[in-house]
């Protein structure tokens, strides 16, 4: 049985490699082979039983891990621009060759047990004269965002190389960069190196839309541009005052993560910073009432655009607000908390999905459907509960899955027709039945079905509303409108299902309409089995996902403390608290002004 079990990953891959067409290029089949080999391989890897036999010693990081996933595509986008415009397979092949790979050694990171503290941790000084450091690092919480992007990038890519034939290089750069920049910001520990990570990541999606977007894709990347922009001026402004703060206060400057969180500011200036911070990342997630970009976005973009936008690119939002607002602003985000929860709950959540309910195109509706959901992960993290802030970040991933595979969908179905209107289908059931069953079990994850990926997330969620002391009197409430959501989701999710697939098939254009191909199965095989894998083992995820949540939530409730307790005294001073000890202090940076000493000796020995 043992051996049954070591080589069902092998028996996968090959299966994955027959599907793929021989026309295909001979990069485009190695890759997918190797990741098809290596995505089984890392679910097996996960399961308990294993974890058990293999629980000896923990293996050693690599300090250099991170910048090898960080700065792969990267240099790879550079190396495209180098290489013939002529030869649009060979740049497919190398474009996919080089996401497998970032995806393989992202898998490398899960075999670290993840406990509350930092890990692969990499610290070198890039400006010190002021305060900037080129420092990395994953935690329980960012290393499922790292593996959420390696996984999801190389699937858009494959899918939009089926439908894009124009500009070839073009598309493989931007999705290339698109992709460093967006890991660049999940592992930065230093603000300057995540602002302009945060910005880059602008260009590539700005490019993706404004090139192969629809008929208004100027306008939908005009208006991603100025919201994303407008926040992220705010958050610039904060940042540099929080450095100036620092360095009143300590003699030297940092945009070191670790020093600005135990920086407590004087109160009006906490809140203003906190208010920065909080609009450009719920611009990002996006958040009621800052959300009116996205549904233009999304009908716009291109399949792979909307993938990777919906799937990656809207949690930098959610994930850069548990990192930095209740990280350094726990007092203002402690008082902001059931305002802004109610703003999740009645404009998120319920709002959303009453006008994606009214829409008449599937991929609008699909958009307002984010909405909606991220609504959840948004109330789970203002809820302030380790079950909340955990189904959170679960929701995340789940969201990441679950809205990848609805737009490669409603690509299929545009690629065919050329339109995404409902009152143009009906009864594709009877033509197309394998989309039709995709189709239906995604839209199952995606309305939280017991058994699928959106059931566990929303479950928790609810849960931590419900016990949340950070909410108050309104605890109860909020959780009751946000099951309420639960089902608003199912009516206008199965609605749209039922208009669509079932039926008489009325319309004579759809009688002849090719059911999924191999490059469409290919693609969504691996979300689908991610969809069961995340329903019916949640633990796998959440055992790395819990120690990090646990400490963000003790850190989140004993800064709100100092806080309060510092500003009853002196509201208008700012003081730094102490630096902690043990592991959670290893990569602090060191004061310039006491005797040299190597911060990786520092950290040794503290870790120890």
């Amino acid at each position: 049985m043992t051996s049954l079990v070591q080589a069902w990953p092998y028996v996968a891959a090959f299966l994955v490699g027959a599907l793929i067409p021989r026309r295909q290029s001979r990069f485009e089949r190695f890759s997918l082979g190797l990741v098809a080999l290596l995505s089984v391989a890392f679910i097996s890897s996960l399961w308990p039983e294993k974890a058990v036999e293999a629980a000896a010693e923990a293996p050693s990081e690599w300090p250099h891990l991170l910048n090898f996933i960080v700065l792969l595509p990267i240099v790879g986008a550079v190396a495209l621009l180098f290489m013939p415009r002529q030869s649009p397979k060979l740049l497919r092949g190398v474009t996919l060759t080089i996401l497998a790979v970032d995806f393989i050694a992202s898998l490398l990171l899960l075999r670290t047990p993840m406990t509350d503290g930092w890990h692969f941790q990499y610290v070198r000084e890039w400006l010190p004269a002021f305060g900037i450091r080129y420092h990395v690092a994953v935690d329980g919480i960012s290393i499922w965002m790292v593996v959420l992007s390696t996984f999801i990038t190389p699937i858009a890519a494959y899918a939009s190389f089926g439908s894009i034939k124009k500009r070839t290089k073009d598309l493989c750069f931007s999705l290339l960069l698109l992709h460093g920049a967006m890991l660049g910001a999940f592992v930065s520990l230093d603000l300057f190196l995540f602002y302009v990570f945060w910005e880059l990541m602008l260009v590539p999606m700005v490019i993706l839309i404004g090139i192969w977007g629809g008929v208004e894709k100027i306008k939908a990347s005009y208006k991603f541009f100025l919201y994303t922009m407008a926040g992220s001026l705010l958050m610039l402004a904060a940042i540099l005052y929080m450095v100036w703060t620092h360095d009143q206060l300590e003699g030297y400057p940092s945009f070191d993560y670790l020093a600005l969180s135990r920086l407590v500011l004087p109160k009006t200036a906490a809140y203003l910073c906190f208010g920065a911070f909080a609009v450009a990342f719920l611009v990002k997630v996006p958040m009621f009432p800052l959300h009116t970009w996205l549904p233009d976005a999304h009908v716009q973009a291109p399949t792979g655009g909307s993938v990777i936008l919906a799937a990656v690119l809207l949690k930098l939002g959610t994930y850069a607000y548990i990192r930095f607002c209740m990280g350094m602003f726990a007092g203002p985000a402690y008082w902001a908390a059931a305002n802004l929860a109610g703003l999740a709950v009645g404009g998120g959540i319920l709002y959303a999905a009453l006008v994606a309910w009214k829409q008449p195109d599937i991929k609008k509706l699909i958009a307002y459907s984010s909405v909606a959901h991220l609504g959840f992960v948004m109330l789970g993290l203002f809820a302030g509960t380790q079950a909340g802030i955990a189904g959170g970040i679960l929701q995340m991933i789940n969201h990441g899955i679950s809205t990848a595979a609805l737009f490669i969908l409603v690509g299929v179905i545009y690629d065919r027709r050329h339109t995404r209107l409902v009152s143009e289908f009906g009864g594709l059931a009877k033509v197309m039945p394998i989309y039709t069953a995709c189709f239906v079990l995604v839209t199952m994850s995606s309305i939280g079905v017991p058994g699928t990926n959106g059931f566990v997330g929303e479950f928790m969620v609810i849960m931590g509303t419900f016990t949340s002391p950070v909410l108050g009197s309104h605890a109860k409430l909020q959780g009751g409108l946000a099951a309420f959501g639960v089902i608003l989701a199912a009516v206008y999710m199965l609605s749209m299902v039922q208009r669509t697939f079932f039926g008489p098939l009325s319309n004579p254009k759809n009688q002849h309409l090719p059911d999924l191909n191999v490059r469409e199965t290919v693609a969504l095989a691996p979300l689908i089995a991610m969809i069961f894998v995340l329903g019916l083992f949640p633990n796998l995820f959440l055992e790395r996902i819990n120690p990090s949540v646990a400490g963000v939530q003790s850190r989140f409730m004993s800064s709100m403390a100092a806080f309060r307790s510092q500003h009853d005294q002196d509201p208008t001073r700012a003081v730094m608290l102490p630096r902690p000890s043990g592991k959670l202090g290893a990569g602090y940076p060191e004061d310039p002004k006491k005797p040299a000493e190597s911060a990786a000796t520092a950290s040794a020995e503290e870790i120890q």
